[in-house]
C-alpha cells in the first residue's frame, strides 16, 4: 500500500509514521518545514517565549520573597529568540530523524489537485505531473486569517502571530485584535517581558471556550499584569502613525476611541490552508476551504482522507491533528478506527496556564448537573509555585455522578488536565477520581479535592454548609 501524506505537521508527519508502522509504504510531500506551523511558527515558539516570560516575572515579582535577590533582572529579547529557534530548529530535527527512521520518504513540493480525485505533484520548475499513490492523506494545516478591516493590510506596524514570534526587538507597546487563545497568550508573554499591552475583542467575552469561572479567574490576573482589556469593542479601522499604528474602535455605548501601538497583533483565528489545493477541480466537499469528512477521516472520495486544522468543524489543535493522523492511517490499512473528540482538551497558556475537557455549565440544563470548585490557595505545591492563585471545577451528571467536564486554571493546569480527559474517555465518576490515590504534595490534589467538593466533604477546606 503507498500513501502520500500531503504536509509534515504535527498530524501529518504522525499519520506517516503510523502508516510505516502498519506497513504501508509512505511519502510525506512538505512545501516548506517539517514541523508544520505547530513546531515552527506556532505552539512550541510561543510556549518558549512564555517560558522565558514566565521566568522573569518569577525572579522580578516573587524572586525576594523566595528568597532570590536579584538585582537589575533584564530582558535579554534576541537571547530570548535564539533560545526559541534553538528549540524549534531542534524538533524539526527531531522529526526528520523519527521520519528517516520510519523509512517515510520526504519531498519538499508542493501539490494540488490536477482533475476530480486526482492528485498533481508541482516541480520545482513549475512542472505539473500526476501523484501516484494507493491512499492520500491532506494534512494542509491552517494560516493566519486577515479580518477585512480597513487599513490592516496596508499598515507595516500590523503584524500576524508569526511576525511577532520574529521580532528583533522588544516593542514598548502592542495592540492585540482579538481575545481568542493565540492574542492572549501574546499578550501575556509580552506584557510580562514589559510591553504595555491592549487588547481589544468584537465580542462580550474572552476565551469563549473555557468555563465563566476560569475565564473570570484568567481575566483578574491579566489585568493584574497589566493588560488592558477591552471587550464588546469592534475595530472599525487601522492607520499607520509615527510611533506604529492606530487603532480605531468603536465602543459599546458607539463612542469612537483610539489605541496608538508600535505594533498591532492581528489574532482573530486561523483558516484552512486548502486555497492552493484546488479542491473545486478536485470536487472535495468543503465548507469555505475546510474539508469535510467522516469519523474515519475519510473525504468523499473513497481513497482520500484529510486530518487537522483543514478539515471542518473540529478543533484546531496540535494533539486532534495528530490523534486524526493515526486514525487515517489506521482505516487506510484496514483498521476500523473512529474519531471521538468528547475527550479532548483545550489547553490555554495564559498566565496562569487554563485547561478544559468535556462539557461547561452553559452547554448543560440547569438541575441536570453539579458542580465542585476547589481553591489552588488550599493546596501547598499551589502555594510554592504561584501563591494559590487559580481553581479547579468539576461538572458531573447529577444522577450518575459521571464526569461531564473539568475545568482549571493555575500552575501545571496544561499537564493534569490529562487526568479529566481520561475520566471523560473511561466514563468515571467522580468517586473514582476520589479513590485514586493522589500523590502529596502535588498540584493534582486538588483535581481529587474538587471532587470531594461536589459530596460537600472536603478534607482541606473548612466544612461545607
Amino acid at each position: 500500500m503507498k500513501i502520500a501524506v500531503i504536509g509534515g505537521g504535527p498530524g501529518g508527519y504522525i499519520a506517516a509514521i503510523r502508516a510505516s508502522q502498519l506497513g504501508a509504504d509512505v511519502t510525506v510531500i512538505e512545501k516548506e518545514h517539517l514541523g508544520g506551523t505547530c513546531l515552527n511558527i506556532g505552539c512550541i515558539p510561543t510556549k518558549c517565549l512564555l517560558h522565558s516570560a514566565e521566568l522573569f516575572s518569577e525572579i522580578k515579582d516573587r524572586g525576594s520573597k523566595l528568597g532570590i535577590d536579584a538585582d537589575n533582572v533584564q530582558i535579554n529579547f534576541p537571547k530570548v529568540m535564539k533560545h526559541k529557534n534553538q528549540i524549534s530548529k531542534k524538533l524539526v530535527k527531531g522529526v526528520s530523524g523519527l521520519l528517516n527512521a520510519n523509512n517515510i520518504n520526504t519531498i519538499t513540493a508542493e501539490v494540488k489537485f490536477i482533475a476530480p480525485g486526482t492528485l498533481g505533484l508541482i516541480d520545482a520548475d513549475g512542472t505539473i505531473s500526476p501523484l501516484s499513490a494507493d491512499a492520500y492523506i491532506i494534512a494542509t494545516g491552517s494560516v493566519n486569517a486577515i479580518p477585512p478591516i480597513p487599513g490592516i493590510t496596508e499598515t507595516p506596524a500590523c503584524i500576524d502571530s508569526t511576525g511577532a514570534l520574529s521580532l528583533d526587538e522588544l516593542p514598548k507597546s502592542m495592540v492585540v485584535i482579538g481575545a481568542g487563545v493565540i492574542g492572549l497568550e501574546i499578550a501575556c508573554a509580552y506584557a510580562s517581558f514589559g510591553t504595555k499591552v491592549t487588547v481589544v475583542e468584537a465580542m462580550d467575552r474572552i476565551l469563549p471556550m473555557l468555563d465563566a469561572d476560569i475565564v473570570s479567574s484568567g481575566l483578574k490576573h491579566m489585568k493584574k499584569m497589566g493588560i488592558n482589556i477591552n471587550m464588546k469593542c469592534p475595530v472599525q479601522s487601522v492607520e499607520p502613525t509615527e510611533i506604529g499604528a492606530k487603532v480605531i474602535c468603536n465602543t459599546e455605548d458607539g463612542q469612537t476611541i483610539e489605541y496608538e501601538a508600535e505594533k498591532v497583533l492581528v489574532a482573530v483565528g486561523r483558516k484552512a490552508n486548502t486555497s492552493s489545493l484546488d479542491l473545486a477541480l478536485g470536487e472535495i466537499d468543503n465548507h469555505k476551504g475546510h474539508i469535510i469528512v467522516d469519523t474515519h477521516m475519510k473525504t468523499n472520495i473513497d481513497n482520500i482522507y484529510a486530518i487537522g486544522d483543514c478539515t471542518a468543524d473540529h478543533a484546531q489543535l496540535a494533539h486532534t491533528a495528530s490523534l486524526m493522523g493515526e486514525i487515517a492511517a489506521e482505516n487506510i490499512m484496514g483498521i476500523n478506527s473512529c474519531y471521538d473528540e468528547s475527550s479532548n482538551p483545550t489547553c490555554v497558556y495564559i498566565e496562569p496556564e487554563a485547561a478544559a475537557v468535556g462539557m461547561r455549565e452553559d452547554q448543560l440544563e440547569p438541575g441536570t448537573y453539579k458542580t465542585g470548585i476547589f481553591p489552588m490557595a488550599a493546596n501547598g505545591k499551589s502555594l510554592i509555585l504561584n501563591d494559590g492563585e487559580g481553581v479547579v471545577k468539576i461538572i458531573s451528571d447529577a444522577e450518575n455522578d459521571h464526569v461531564l467536564g473539568i475545568h482549571m486554571i493555575g500552575p501545571r493546569a496544561t499537564d493534569l488536565i490529562a487526568e479529566g480527559a481520561l475520566a471523560i474517555k473511561m466514563g468515571a465518576s467522580t468517586k473514582d477520581i476520589i479513590n485514586t490515590i493522589h500523590s502529596h504534595p502535588t498540584v493534582s490534589e486538588t483535581v481529587r479535592e474538587a471532587a470531594l467538593m461536589l459530596e460537600k466533604r472536603p478534607l482541606n477546606m473548612p466544612p461545607m454548609k
